[in-house]
């Protein structure tokens, strides 16, 4: 069921919906446009928008210029953590955005989100009726490391929250850690032969990092040595460039993997040094985003660029379509899952997802009616 949608001003790529308690209802998208030309240029932009679902609200906040964003992630929710958002971007940027507020209640200073200051914001929210930050509460920029003279292309947080791993466009991986807002480059090393666009720590083992290239390798690196050891390379099983690598949150022995070449492989990694494809599915279309619901195991949404989005539910060795959504008509680039609560005065919700296409500057908010998201399978503990 379709909750909204909007145009943005740039090719949208990413969308991420904010993981920590209180901020479920902000959506982060970001763009990524090529001006070619003698003197080519990539630029973007990073727009914060609310989402209430429940009366068919997507609502911009603010939208900031930047170099051209590849790739954005919230970071993992732990301990007193405030909400952080990570930028990998064209020009060979990490950059850090925190959400927070005064601890007066003062408006925060001029910082790069500055429209979204909430002493702006507030009156017209308060009158909507919507659940959005509190006063006082703003996106903060609180560093930007120049990483590489090459493009970062994609990112991920360790579970701590205390170290991102960043793929680029030379086939590098550097591992940023990151002290009292500080960031420092601590791990760099040569990984493969082009582009790296899907970087991934083990969640369940963090000294672990996955990666995959536009040389068709699939690899997982052990950070315990420096630099870091191969732990295993598979060079065989995806026909095409891997895309996208996600490690299952509820089953320590499952990684999932999107290629190019159209198919969501579900991985065995219990021997680490020779992992073993479980099943494979072929999406119709280049797997070029995977992400886990976050309540019900097994159940994934991809980004199957030229085939819209598909909802596969994995189990017992098998993997199924259980839904598609094909509103787009460009790229399907970017899609996640809204974090809210599964249930409501005991009552299942239907979930909530932001997906995004290319070309046609299309993001859009809607409900999935899948009988597998209502057949109680919800693990509050997942």
């Amino acid at each position: 069921m379709d909750v909204a949608h909007c145009y943005l001003d740039g090719n949208p790529d990413v969308v991420e919906f904010c993981p920590h308690d209180s901020f479920h209802h902000v959506l982060a998208a970001s763009t990524y446009t090529l001006q070619e030309g003698d003197r080519p240029s990539r630029t973007g932009s990073v727009s914060l928008f609310n989402v209430n679902a429940d009366v068919g609200r997507l609502d911009l906040l603010h939208r900031v210029d930047t170099s051209g964003v590849f790739d954005m992630k919230w970071n993992p929710v732990s301990g007193s953590v405030s909400p952080l958002l990570a930028q990998a971007d064209a020009d060979g940027y990490l950059r850090l955005h925190r959400l927070e507020s005064s601890a007066d209640g003062s408006e925060v200073q001029e910082v790069p989100f500055a429209s979204l200051l909430l002493h702006y914001m507030c009156p017209l929210i308060w009158n909507l009726h919507l659940n959005v930050l509190d006063a006082g509460n703003g996106l903060k920029e609180i560093n930007g490391e120049k990483v590489s003279s090459s493009m970062c292309l994609c990112l991920d947080w360790n579970p701590a929250a205390t170290s991102i791993s960043l793929g680029l466009s030379d086939g590098s991986i550097s591992i940023v850690s990151l002290r009292e807002s500080q960031t420092t480059v601590i791990q760099e090393w040569k990984a493969h032969e082009f582009e790296v666009w899907a970087t991934c720590f083990d969640i369940h083992q963090p000294e672990l990092v996955y990666t995959g290239s536009d040389d068709c390798r699939f690899s997982c690196w052990d950070l315990r040595c420096d630099p870091s050891e191969l732990a295993f390379q598979n060079t065989k099983v995806h026909g095409m460039g891997v895309c996208c690598i996600a490690k299952s949150p509820s089953d320590p022995h499952t990684l999932l993997t999107g290629s190019y070449d159209e198919h969501l492989r579900v991985w065995d990694v219990r021997s680490i040094s020779k992992p073993m494809v479980e099943t494979s599915i072929c999406l119709g279309g280049g797997v070029w985003r995977i992400k886990q619901h976050p309540f019900v195991p097994g159940l994934v949404l991809a980004a199957c660029m030229h085939n819209g989005f598909a909802i596969v539910k994995v189990k017992g060795g098998k993997a199924e379509v259980t839904e598609t959504y094909t509103k787009h008509d460009s790229l399907a680039y970017g899609a996640d899952w809204q974090r809210e609560s599964p249930c409501q005065d005991g009552k299942s919700k239907r979930p909530v997802v932001a997906t995004c296409s290319f070309y046609d500057r299309l993001l859009r908010v809607w409900m999935p009616e899948s009988e597998s998201l209502h057949d109680g399978a919800f693990d509050h503990n997942y």
